[in-house]
């Protein structure tokens, strides 16, 4: 079950290949999450040491959180991957034109994991392609609809 989805990602940028990581996250960022107040728009993934980090990822802590906490909206969260996945994506990175971006937060057996995508940014003329099929698909579907 998703609970965010960064749309920007998949309109900037053609998506090569996707990797499910756990994310290493405070109580605090659980209950914020569970409540919907988190933003992957704007992050990026880097690789740091053999680590991966989760950049620029907003989650806005609960008014209710403990007194004791000094929450931090903006931290870097460590990724969780197995190390050969870690490896391939350092291969990858480095080639030219790859960035690797968070594609979207979701539940799996109660746990709060983020995908991962390697990315390679689209060009003006790119984008513009891919919104003439997708006007063309919603204009066939109405079509076909008023046809039946």
């Amino acid at each position: 079950m998703s609970i965010i989805t960064n749309k920007k990602a998949f309109h900037d940028y053609f998506i090569e290949e996707k990797f499910e990581a756990g994310i290493a996250l405070e109580g605090w960022e659980v209950k914020a999450i569970r409540a919907g107040r988190a933003n992957i728009k704007e992050s990026y993934v880097v690789v740091r040491n053999g680590e991966v980090f989760l950049f620029g990822m907003h989650i806005t802590p609960l008014s209710e959180a403990s007194t004791h906490v000094k929450p931090d909206p903006v931290r870097t969260r460590k990724l969780l991957l197995h190390a050969n996945q870690i490896s391939k994506l350092i291969g990858q990175v480095e080639r030219a034109g790859y960035t690797l971006l968070p594609l979207d937060l979701h539940y799996q057996r109660g746990r709060i994991k983020a995908e991962i995508g390697l990315a390679k940014g689209k060009k003006l003329h790119d984008k513009r392609d891919a919104e003439k099929e997708r006007d063309w698909n919603r204009e066939k579907a109405r079509l076909m609809r008023v046809k039946v």
